[in-house]
């Protein structure tokens, strides 16, 4: 469905890239030690990308903000949309200080109606008091986070409960035309997203009734995403759905991937929409043929659009916190939804949520311990420095550790240098060349002896383990089983 590139790292260029040891000898046979063969799928540069901002935002702003509804039906007037103070840059700017990277806006829900002036539809913006109808809410957030260096995606609801013809072909060339108005005009886009909520009831042009759709065939998604591919070819777009292409639903909306989190999945057989395969979202396939990884989106209150009965239930900064930890911390990226009021503000409630969020991140991830600090390992590939357990400590995501081909375990220790206060530990495979950890322990020193504190098993772009507070000066990893001989990017303890 998607082109996939593969990333494979030449030998001799890998080799060259790192500084092994104190000796011309040694520098020269790490050389001559081959980097291991990537375990495919591995991810494209798109994906990398994605994979490093670890944190988006979702803004859900639409007709249904002045309605209290969660799902429009259609035939509401444009004349409720009247957002008095919509100040984009205090949506971008809060988020930014949040820590998020990116923010994907509902351009069109499934009420059909469109943020921007789109020459297709009556159902938009443009007839609408706000700014007399001269505003463009897509444009002003696109600019927004242009000013202030945040990415820029979009979700654009294949269901349209507005339009008369949905359900007929013709419709497919309106959602395609209006991708083509959001792609040319409003791009870059990091990011296209939409769900699996299609057809049921709806206005439908005054038809007022229910209509389903073959939800694997109505769109021809490949043709459909093939399309804005061409509109948007470099920066690559990822296309968000269920079953991907490029990235998958984690298969709740509660803040949480399993434990157990591959990002590989074979999708020749799913679609967006398709039903009882949230476990299989959750987990991805260790086997899986193609690189999809899951996003774990989640709303910052009980509902995804402004409802000013929840200003009481925004999440706390401690429940963010876990939220955080469920998602990026076992390996996917985090797209919290934070839905402007009214106004078109960020409620002063959410404002407080985030800021109090920020601060226990920082606080808890302040100073990494294991930063230069001295490592050790059973073995590395070749005797070669340029694979050495001193990789995982250097603060250069370009390193890693990695054993001889035949060597699918291996231990790493972690010296701190003195004892200290351990709450977390962090590690990070080298995902260029595929995921491969399939389970690991952690041990501390203590009391002249190692003490197991933790095991778990996928590790992938980034896993953080929080621990029983212990006191310690040595950290113990233990990778106990991989698809290939491991190779461990970044190992970090706070």
């Amino acid at each position: 469905m998607r082109r996939y590139s593969q990333l494979v790292l030449a030998a001799a260029l890998v080799s060259t890239l790192f500084s092994c040891s104190t000796t011309d000898s040694t520098t020269s046979a790490a050389q001559q030690v081959a980097a291991p063969a990537p375990v495919y799928p591995v991810p494209s540069e798109a994906q990398l990308a994605w994979h490093e901002m670890e944190m988006n935002a979702f803004v859900h702003f639409t007709t249904n903000t002045f309605t209290d509804l969660e799902w429009g039906y259609g035939d509401e007037s444009p004349a409720i949309f009247n957002p008095t103070q919509l100040d984009a840059d205090q949506w971008v700017k809060t988020l930014k200080e949040a820590g998020f990277k990116g923010v994907i806006l509902t351009c069109k829900h499934h009420d059909g109606f469109a943020l921007w002036p789109s020459k297709y539809t009556e159902h938009s913006v443009a007839n609408s008091p706000y700014k007399n109808g001269q505003g463009d809410v897509v444009k002003e957030v696109s600019d927004a986070c242009k000013r202030h260096g945040l990415k820029f995606g979009v979700y654009l609801s294949p269901w349209d409960r507005n339009r008369a013809d949905y359900g007929q072909p013709s419709y497919i060339e309106y959602y395609r035309n209006q991708l083509e108005e959001i792609f040319t005009n409003y791009g870059p886009a990091f990011e296209m997203w939409f769900d699996g909520a299609n057809g049921g009831d709806g206005y439908y042009g005054g038809a007022r009734e229910v209509r389903k759709i073959d939800r694997a065939t109505y769109y021809d998604w490949p043709t459909t995403l093939a399309y804005v591919d061409k509109l948007q070819p470099k920066p690559e777009v990822l296309f968000f759905s269920d079953a991907g292409p490029d990235i998958r639903w984690v298969g709740n909306e509660r803040g949480v991937v399993a434990e157990t989190n591959w990002n590989t999945i074979s999708n020749d057989t799913l679609y967006a929409g398709m039903a009882g395969i949230e476990d299989l979202l959750g987990t991805g396939s260790e086997d899986g043929t193609k690189w999809i990884p899951a996003e774990v989106d989640v709303s910052i209150r009980p509902g995804w659009f402004y409802h000013a009965k929840e200003d009481s239930l925004v999440k706390s900064p401690e429940k963010l916190f876990d939220i955080y930890m469920t998602s990026v911390g076992r390996g996917s990226t985090l797209l919290l939804n934070v839905p402007p009021d009214r106004r078109g503000l960020i409620h002063e409630e959410d404002l407080k949520a985030l800021q109090g969020w920020r601060q226990l991140l920082d606080r808890e991830f302040k100073t990494n311990l294991a930063a230069k600090a001295k490592a050790k390992a059973d073995s590395h590939r070749g005797n070669a420095g340029a694979y050495a357990a001193s990789m995982v400590t250097d603060g250069d995501k370009e390193t890693y550790w990695a054993t001889d081909d035949a060597v699918t375990t291996g231990t790493l220790e972690i010296d701190l240098g003195k004892v200290q206060p351990v709450k977390y530990v962090l590690l990070q495979e080298y995902i260029k060349l595929g995921q491969r950890v399939k389970s690991f322990s952690v041990d501390i020193w203590q009391n002249g002896a190692w003490q197991p504190v933790a095991d778990a098993t996928t590790i992938g772009y980034k896993r953080i383990l929080q621990l029983d507070p212990v006191n310690t000066d040595k950290i113990r990893i233990n990778i106990t089983a991989s698809k290939a001989s491991p190779v461990i990017s970044n190992v970090a303890v706070y």
